[in-house]
């Protein structure tokens, strides 16, 4: 039987969005995006309570995928998984993909999430991507591997894909 509620997590610039609407798009179900429910306009964050609120009611019902590494909504999340897959990916090509993936969208102008697009900042500010990668990389290679031992996750079928090429061939799986 194919997943029918999916986190997929990693670290920033690892593919967690692009990877999880492949995923729901072929299993044709909801994708939801936690960037898209946090940031709010000019940059600001919805409030944590109403952020919880949100991800409880967009998880409540029906089928999905879910990317983002918001601890903050992690149980709420997780209590309703039966798939979670995360992409530990090298530091390399994360970093690179950053970099290009934000050069575009400063060159571009494409916009996220509600309203807000990516300035020179993103690229080379001090809480600019590619810093925040730097970061963060090593950090949640070290985070998960405990995370996803807890034994309340024992019904939870947990993927860990190290390449692309990997979780696409996964992706393909689906279904059959």
């Amino acid at each position: 039987m194919p997943p029918r509620r999916v986190h997929v997590v990693g670290t920033s610039g690892s593919g967690k969005t692009t990877v999880a609407r492949a995923i729901a798009d072929k299993l044709g179900i909801r994708h939801i995006e936690l960037d898209a429910i946090n940031w709010q306009p000019g940059w600001t964050e919805l409030p944590k309570d109403q952020f919880y609120e949100r991800v409880r009611e967009e998880t409540k019902h029906g089928d999905w995928t879910i990317d983002g590494n918001y601890s903050a909504v992690r149980d709420i999340i997780w209590d309703r998984v039966d798939t979670i897959v995360w992409l530990d990916m090298p530091f390399i090509p994360v970093f690179l993909r950053i970099v290009w993936r934000t050069i575009r969208r400063i060159l571009t102008q494409e916009e996220l999430w509600n309203t807000n697009t990516e300035k020179l900042d993103a690229l080379v500010g001090k809480y600019g991507m590619p810093l925040w990668v730097i970061q963060t990389h090593e950090k949640r290679r070290k985070e998960y591997p405990p995370l996803l031992a807890n034994p309340k996750l024992s019904h939870v079928d947990i993927k860990v894909f190290k390449s692309l090429r990997e979780v696409n061939a996964w992706i393909e799986s689906l279904g059959d």
